[in-house]
């Protein structure tokens, strides 16, 4: 069969294609798509935000224009899903220490990680807020603090420094949860330390709140505040929103049994409030090569699938995802909420970022998802080479389906010095690379029809693009809509630490070394603080029961 296949390949082009729009067409609509999504109007497509709602009911048009039917919520095009809004400071934030009060962001700043509500008790200093039982240290031995606001110092006895003795006691968040569970009703803190940096006061929702009022005094006036007995009132107002986000899903229904699923992210970072590379003033990012670039190829996808006969193997699922920016939360709340049946997918094709095309190399990720990926390497449109990798783990939405054991793969024209920008915009996209691209993938599936359905293989190999911060990786992906406390597991990469220590999808890792994680953060810094070769405990629950286990690295 293969031989045969290999034969008719020079025909296939021109098969595939006998029934389709004019090329000049095709671009001008590709053009037309992404200046559209990339234009100023919707201010960077954020997760949750009008621009994203306008790119949406552009997307749903142009779904219900092609002839797909509408497979999201409530036999409409949309599937909505909600997800936690990084938090803004409210109105209501106040600050009185003995006689003064405090001015917000000048002279005290709110944690992060605090609770809201009213802290009032006296200040009680409790030095570096430490308890240390393995190194015979406690800052609380001779203070009892129940009752009182704990008065921390962020710095460590031996300082913070990577060689610190104390390392797996600097999390601040860590610390004041301490002084909760000793009975403080709030925690202040202070830096009496020239050599460490003040905190961060990035507000993210990635970052769980403790039970307790948490700041942070400025500056070195903490001299005139930081004394045993003075009274202390404050208010803190965090606004933790809850925004909705929407998928966009339509089938193309062919009556067979097999669905193929083509998605693209449809949104960007709005004016780049989290996960910009820009230094300078605000700006809107308009992500046309990430993601307007991939909507357009998928929708180009889609208008010519309709059309080609040789096609009608399968049917196809499109589906624009919201909230990759995020942390992949669309194509994670399709996988676990899906519209059709998950065992019906056939394979799935993701495209991020494709609008950069610069040479005869594309992107390929995820072939070792299924021996039929293979064929990438037989397809001879427009010169392209396909450059692999094989593993299905990567910062994109085909991940998501990897997970739920579907082969996926990741078509992308590369990194550049606009990414994540705000001149990522779409004078510099290649819409001659995208059309071919489109019928390179075209080629590809019409050349997988004689496979049936796809086998699915696990891959070994973990994308180190994901954890480009650490020396280590416990080779799992996390679930980046689970809000209770700790870790979830979404996904383990076999022969990496975790899978080596038993550990299972769904497990809550809870405890990693010393480090309680309460959080994604927690679950970073304690990943931080080990090297290649270390062995370390770890807690998680499993099914609501603590199971501990060692992880080596």
């Amino acid at each position: 069969m293969k031989t045969k296949l290999l034969l008719a390949l020079a025909l296939l082009p021109a098969l595939a294609h006998a029934q389709l729009k004019p090329d000049a067409d095709v671009l001008d609509q590709m053009r037309h798509d992404v200046q559209y999504l990339a234009s100023d109007l919707l201010e960077g497509r954020e997760a949750g935000t009008k621009g994203e709602k306008l790119a949406v009911d552009y997307i749903a048009g142009k779904f219900g224009n092609i002839g797909l039917m509408p497979y999201g919520d409530s036999a409409s095009y949309v599937q909505a899903f909600t997800f936690n809004a990084d938090p803004v400071l409210g109105a209501s934030n106040t600050l009185h220490i003995g006689r003064a009060g405090l001015k917000l962001d000048e002279q005290y700043a709110v944690m992060p990680f605090s609770a809201n509500g009213v802290a009032r008790a006296k200040v009680k200093k409790v030095g570096h807020g430490i308890q240390a039982p393995d190194l015979n240290y406690d800052d609380y031995k001779d203070e009892d603090v129940k009752g009182w606001i704990a008065a921390i110092a962020i710095g460590s006895p031996d300082g913070i420094h990577p060689h610190s003795k104390f390392l797996a006691y600097h999390d601040l968040a860590a610390r004041a949860e301490k002084a909760a569970e000793l009975g403080a009703v709030g925690v202040v803190f202070y830096n009496d330390d020239k050599d460490v940096d003040d905190p961060s006061f990035h507000l993210s929702a990635k970052v769980k709140p403790i039970r307790i009022p948490a700041v942070f005094l400025k500056g070195d006036s903490y001299h005139e505040y930081i004394i045993t007995g003075n009274p202390f009132i404050a208010n803190v107002d965090l606004v933790r929103e809850q925004r909705t986000a929407y998928n966009v899903v339509g089938l193309l229904d062919r009556g067979q049994d097999n669905v193929v699923v083509i998605g693209a992210h449809l949104d960007h970072l709005g004016w780049g409030d989290e996960g910009s590379l820009h230094r300078g003033e605000k700006a809107i990012h308009n992500g046309a090569d990430d993601n307007a670039s991939g909507v357009a190829v998928m929708l180009a996808l889609a208008a010519d699938l309709a059309e080609m006969d040789q096609a009608n193997a399968n049917d196809y699922l499109f589906i624009a995802f919201s909230g990759e920016e995020k942390g992949l939360y669309g194509s994670n709340h399709w996988t676990k909420h899906p519209t059709l049946p998950i065992s019906t997918l056939n394979y799935m094709i993701n495209l991020d970022m494709v609008g950069r095309l610069d040479s005869n190399i594309i992107g390929v990720n995820g072939v070792g998802t299924s021996p039929a990926w293979a064929e990438v390497d037989h397809i001879h449109i427009g010169g392209l080479k396909a450059k692999t990798t094989t593993s299905g783990v990567g910062p994109s939405d085909h991940t998501s389906f990897y997970l739920q054991g579907v082969p996926a793969i990741h078509f992308f024209t590369g990194t550049h010095a606009d990414y994540h920008k705000p001149s990522d915009d779409v004078e510099k996209v290649n819409f001659e690379g995208m059309l071919t691209i489109t019928r390179y993938i075209e080629s590809l599936i019409t050349n997988l029809n004689d496979d049936g359905k796809l086998a699915f293989t696990k891959t070994e190999d973990a994308n180190s693009e994901n954890v480009p911060r650490f020396r280590v990786t416990l080779g799992v992906v996390p679930d980046y809509l689970y809000d209770g406390k700790g870790m979830r597991i979404d996904g383990i990469t076999e022969g990496k630490p975790a899978a080596v220590a038993g550990l299972k999808v769904g497990d809550v890792v809870v405890k990693l070394g010393a480090i309680e994680v309460t959080d994604m953060m927690a679950y970073m810094k304690g990943l931080s603080m080990f090297s290649k070769g270390d062995t370390a405990p770890i807690k998680v629950l499993r099914e609501g029961k603590g199971v501990e286990t060692t992880v080596t690295f």
